[in-house]
């Protein structure tokens, strides 16, 4: 499985989990839906299970994705000011290259 973090991503991130308090948690990449080849993410902060894989990324922060889930390998995730702020997630190698 792989998973990139953008610098914009991994500032953003590094901030939030210096906040909290339980410094075991790692971030969490999940899907929310998904239809066809096309899927929605979500994330969460959250510890890893056995149904999980903890992915180490060029940023310094593990990432959880579930096994054998193949629209979460290859997952982009950055972070954009514009249009609107905040985290966006990709997966240029199944094909989603942004919410439709």
């Amino acid at each position: 499985m792989k998973v990139k973090i953008t610098r914009n991503a991994a500032k953003q991130l590094k901030t939030i989990m210096e906040q909290e308090e339980d410094k075991d948690l790692k971030l969490r990449v999940y899907i929310t839906h998904a239809h066809g080849d096309h899927a929605h993410y979500g994330l969460a902060l959250d510890k890893p299970t056995e149904e999980d894989e903890v992915i180490s990324t060029d940023k310094e922060i593990d990432v959880i994705v579930k096994k054998d889930e193949s629209l979460l390998d290859g997952i982009i995730l950055d972070y954009l000011y514009l249009p609107e702020e905040g985290f966006v997630i990709t997966n240029p190698s199944k094909g989603n290259t942004g919410d439709h």
